[in-house]
């Protein structure tokens, strides 16, 4: 998504909140479920509505994060948002390593692109 971005819309993105919705993201996956290791070690059964009371530490750990995960991926839609409606202006190519015929269009690219195809030149 961070990748085309910029294409689709002409845009650029807050790197400073892709950098908080990976961080979050990755760390709040773990908290969510690296927790049911040990619950399963345990000998938490799955697949069930209640559980004893001797798992819900580590189950209450497991739903904090994923309720934070949750708030991470309103931060990536937040970011999708302020970048469809403003931002700096994206160049043609955006990244430095983009090669392609999509590349050599603006962004974002007009509807009908190539009124003639063109020419492929392999590398």
């Amino acid at each position: 998504m961070y990748y085309w971005l910029p294409k689709w819309t002409g845009h650029m993105y807050d790197e400073r909140l892709g950098k908080w919705h990976f961080w979050l993201s990755v760390i709040s996956v773990n908290v969510a479920f690296f927790p049911q290791h040990f619950l399963g070690l345990a000998g938490m059964p799955r697949r069930v509505p209640d559980y004893a009371l001797q798992f819900a530490e580590f189950n209450m750990i497991s739903s904090i994060g994923a309720f934070i995960y949750g708030a991470s991926q309103l931060i990536f839609v937040y970011n999708i948002l302020k970048t469809i409606r403003s931002g700096v202006r994206a160049t043609d190519r955006v990244w430095d390593g983009a090669r392609g015929l999509e590349w050599t269009l603006s962004s974002p690219p007009p509807y009908h692109s190539f009124a003639v195809p063109p020419e492929i030149k392999i590398q």
